[in-house]
């Protein structure tokens, strides 16, 4: 799952960077609204962590601007406005959810995961593909019943091509969403991710086909 986080408390930033990416997220910040406007336009994201004050404009604004742009992508806001009337009016501009400044890691966590979980997510909670059994609540992955342990990037590259189940994704497409904007796209990591997933995945059937010049593919069939 790959976050974008908003917000121009740099320090905080990261510490829900760092803390985030332990619980296997890609996490990219921004620090302006208009930076993290552009990004959150071009970019595709699973979840917008929004701060309501921001140096250059406000979360309001970046929300109803995103919204505008008929973006889709869940954003939750963040601000230490306790007032009914301002939850209402950041809930009314499109975001899906708002949490109110101090808050702990763990709520803040509990609230990503209840987001991505709602119906309009791509994903059900659970989704079973060949002998696969995939839980994006738990980052948990069965074969034929049996836990299979994956690293945090070889589940994000698995839960992307089977959010594009039926198309192929290209290596650029997985070192996007699979990486930050410093990953170094001449390196082999993509394909050392797919091998080692492959090894872990592909043992009874070939799940990851390979499209060759074009990228991998996991069949609908």
């Amino acid at each position: 799952m790959r976050l974008l986080i908003i917000d121009d408390d740099k320090e905080g930033a990261e510490f829900l960077k760092h803390n985030l990416k332990s619980e296997g997220f890609i996490v990219e910040t921004e620090h302006t609204g208009q930076q993290g406007l552009s990004l959150a336009k071009i970019n595709d994201f699973d979840l917008i962590v929004l701060d309501y004050s921001l140096p250059d404009t406000t979360g309001f604004e970046v929300c109803a601007n995103f919204r505008k742009s008929n973006k889709t992508t869940p954003v939750l806001m963040l601000s230490a406005n306790k007032q009914t009337s301002n939850k209402v009016e950041v809930l009314n501009c499109g975001a899906d959810d708002y949490l109110t400044k101090p808050y702990s890691f763990k709520e803040l966590l509990a609230r990503i995961k209840a987001i991505l979980r709602r119906p309009k997510s791509f994903q059900d909670k659970v989704e079973k593909i060949y002998d696969l059994k995939i839980d994006y609540d738990k980052n948990l992955v069965k074969k034929n019943g049996q836990n299979i342990h994956l690293t945090p990037k070889e589940f994000s590259i698995l839960n992307l091509l089977i959010r594009n189940k039926g198309s192929v994704v290209s290596r650029a497409q997985i070192l996007e969403s699979a990486w930050d904007v410093n990953a170094d796209p001449f390196s082999n990591t993509v394909e050392s991710h797919i091998l080692s997933l492959r090894k872990k995945i592909d043992k009874d059937k070939k799940i990851i086909k390979t499209i060759s010049g074009r990228g991998y593919i996991i069949d609908d069939d």
